[in-house]
């Protein structure tokens, strides 16, 4: 395995599966990989599997964006795979910067991670686009109605990973609330089971696989048990909402309901690497393979449903040990 393949994997926290599963891909292509991790803080585990480990300034503070760019030209990235929301902005706005440096960003244009990062416009775009979506209030109007239909759910428009969620199931618990969370937005509470669906799309645009996965339990906005469902009227509304969007290239999380009435009910589109995707990716959505297959010259053969269904996957504590 002569040939290097540099991977980096911006704010890489915990996905300790996700950059195996690439370095595992890289070596079945005869690829020697080279992954490049990067966090605020030396006390991330995934930062410990990869070969070289860059502690750097955190997301929100000047000079980031600058920092990770000489990184890129320093390691001679190869290929960027972003992890979380929060530095997406800062690679979108930087995708034709990337590319000539050669090296090519999993990530989707500005507009579009504008409209998935605020979820009023998200609204907005699911209903002009006829994609069934919850009502969604500012804390103006929902304070001024004199009849309500509690529970509503409560959140951020700006959030992410769950931070600052709320169920108000009175009015007293609905102004409670709304003076509490930052940049708060009110939807009515939809009541079903809830799903994450992992759709690829490739470089070229094209939906090319979607793996639905029914959240059974969460931890910090992040399934820790889940089970792939072979659900084709979801799969080809997820692929038909990726159309409309015209997010990726890469993997594309939406997050959604399944209500009683066997409706769907899209809540939140994240143009990025989900936190579950593992267990699509064992169950044959090979992702990782995928993407460095492409572009490794490779054509890769890829079927938009022919992976497992009813795969469970049980998340379990594990360790990292390092000797600093």
């Amino acid at each position: 395995m002569s040939k290097k393949f540099t991977i980096l994997f911006p704010c890489v926290g915990r996905r300790v599966s996700l950059v195996r599963a690439f370095q595992q891909s890289c070596k079945r292509l005869g690829y020697q990989p080279r992954l490049i991790g990067s966090d605020k803080t030396e006390y991330s585990s995934a930062l410990q599997c990869c070969n070289k480990k860059y502690v750097v300034t955190p997301v929100f503070q000047n000079g980031y964006a600058q920092e990770m760019m000489n990184i890129v030209r320093k390691e001679r990235v190869d290929l960027l795979v972003p992890t979380v929301d929060l530095d997406l902005p800062v690679w979108a706005e930087r995708r034709e910067e990337l590319a000539d440096t050669g090296c090519t960003a999993l990530i989707s244009t500005p507009e579009v991670v504008q409209i998935c990062q605020d979820k009023r416009q998200m609204f907005r775009f699911l209903r002009e686009h006829g994609f069934r979506t919850p009502e969604t209030y500012s804390v103006e109007e929902i304070l001024k109605r004199k009849k309500h239909t509690f529970p509503y759910f409560l959140k951020p428009w700006d959030g992410h990973a769950s931070r600052g969620n709320a169920v108000a199931r009175d009015l007293e618990e609905l102004k409670f609330y709304t003076r509490r969370i930052p940049n708060c937005m009110v939807q009515d509470f939809v009541d079903g089971q809830e799903y994450t669906v992992d759709v690829f799309v490739d470089f070229a645009g094209a939906v090319r696989c979607a793996v639905p996965r029914r959240r059974i339990e969460t931890r910090a906005g992040e399934v820790s048990k889940g089970v792939t469902v072979k659900n084709p009227s979801l799969m080809q509304r997820c692929k038909e909402l990726m159309e409309a969007l015209g997010a990726g290239p890469g993997v594309i999380t939406i997050q959604c309901f399944l209500t009683v009435k066997n409706q769907i009910e899209f809540i939140e589109i994240n143009p990025r690497f989900g936190g579950g995707a593992p267990l699509s990716i064992q169950a044959g959505a090979d992702f990782p393979y995928w993407i460095l297959q492409f572009l490794t010259g490779h054509k890769p053969r890829i079927s938009f449903d022919k992976w497992r269904d009813k795969l469970v996957m049980l998340r379990y504590d594990g360790a990292i040990w390092y000797q600093k």
